[in-house]
């Protein structure tokens, strides 16, 4: 059997208003300048992406909006299903509010390429173990439902860290150590009892005009 093929990519950057708190899983919007000027990527990752695959969004209007802009860079349009489980990493009562005051309510130091310990867990959130505990079963659900087809995911910076976790068995701090850029293509692969990691943080070709 063939393997079932994931296709995970990081929703566009966020609109500038956003960028200066901790959104979390707020549903902010993409931001339109950025859009227009990331044409070579949609149009890098249209190309990319195989055909015949289903997509999936989670809830949030970045990921949905994500998707529109690369079928409308020539990927046969199709209708995104919903998978709540790849949404990103819940904050609680520290979604919202600024980069310093956030800083200034952690309990422990920061991730060395993150804002926050991979095992902080603001009151009412998560912490990112809460997100691997949800996207794991969500790979799983997956694989048994579309066994070797192609599978493109919009998903977040921490859900695609998380399935990389997940895959690899790795702990949440060595997840933080992933770069995972918005626009960028992250690959999986089940192979009949085992992941494969094909690709991590692809990004369009420096070449591209």
């Amino acid at each position: 059997m063939n393997p079932t093929r994931f296709f995970l990519i990081r929703h566009a950057i966020v609109e500038p208003s956003a960028r200066t708190v901790m959104y979390g899983d707020m549903d902010v919007s993409i931001c339109a300048m950025a859009l227009a000027q990331d044409s070579a990527a949609y149009q890098w990752l249209a190309a990319r992406l195989p055909e015949g695959a289903r997509w999936f969004t989670t809830p949030l209007a970045r990921t949905r909006s994500t998707a529109a802009a690369i079928f409308a860079a020539g990927y046969r349009m199709v209708e995104p299903e919903v998978e709540p489980r790849f949404v990103e990493q819940h904050l609680g009562e520290w979604q919202g509010i600024t980069h310093e005051e956030f800083t200034a309510r952690l309990t422990a130091p920061p991730h060395p390429f993150w804002p926050h310990a991979a095992d902080e867990r603001p009151p009412g959130g998560e912490a990112l173990s809460d997100v691997i505990g949800r996207v794991g079963p969500a790979l799983e659900d997956m694989v048994e439902q579309m066994p070797g087809q192609d599978v493109v995911v919009i998903a977040h910076g921490g859900s695609i860290r998380a399935a990389l976790a997940y895959a690899l068995r790795l702990d949440p701090h060595q997840a933080f150590q992933f770069s995972v850029k918005n626009l960028s293509l992250t690959r999986l692969e089940w192979h009949q009892g085992d992941w494969r990691v094909v690709s991590v943080n692809e990004e369009p070709p420096l070449s591209l005009p």
